[in-house]
C-alpha cells in the first residue's frame, strides 16, 4: 500500500510513501529487505531525491533488519503505535 503523505498545513509535499508490511518470523523479513532499498532508490529517481520510502510495520522485524532500513534512510512506524503516524504528518 503506497500512500501520499500531505503536511499539516494541507499542502502536499514532496512524495512520502508508505509501505505496510506484516511479518511472522523473522527468517522472512531478513531475506527481504534489500527490496526496500531498492524501492527507494527508483522512487528518488522518478520523484527526485527528497522523496522518502516508510514502512509501516507488523509482527516480527529484528534489530538487524531496522538498521538495515534506517542506514538507507527509510524509516517505520509500528502497527501497535498508530497513533506515531502522526509524525510523519498523517
Amino acid at each position: 500500500m503506497w500512500l501520499p503523505c500531505r503536511r499539516w498545513d494541507g499542502k502536499r509535499r514532496l512524495p512520502v510513501f508508505f509501505e505496510a508490511k506484516s511479518a511472522g518470523d523473522f527468517t522472512n523479513t531478513n531475506k527481504r529487505r534489500k527490496e526496500e532499498a531498492a524501492k527507494i532508490s527508483q522512487l528518488r529517481n522518478t520523484y527526485g531525491k527528497r522523496a522518502s520510502l516508510n514502512l509501516f510495520l507488523c509482527g516480527y522485524f529484528d534489530s538487524g533488519y531496522l538498521g538495515y532500513e534506517a542506514a538507507e534512510n527509510i524509516d517505520w512506524a509500528w502497527e501497535h503505535r498508530i497513533d506515531d503516524l502522526a509524525l510523519f504528518g498523517l
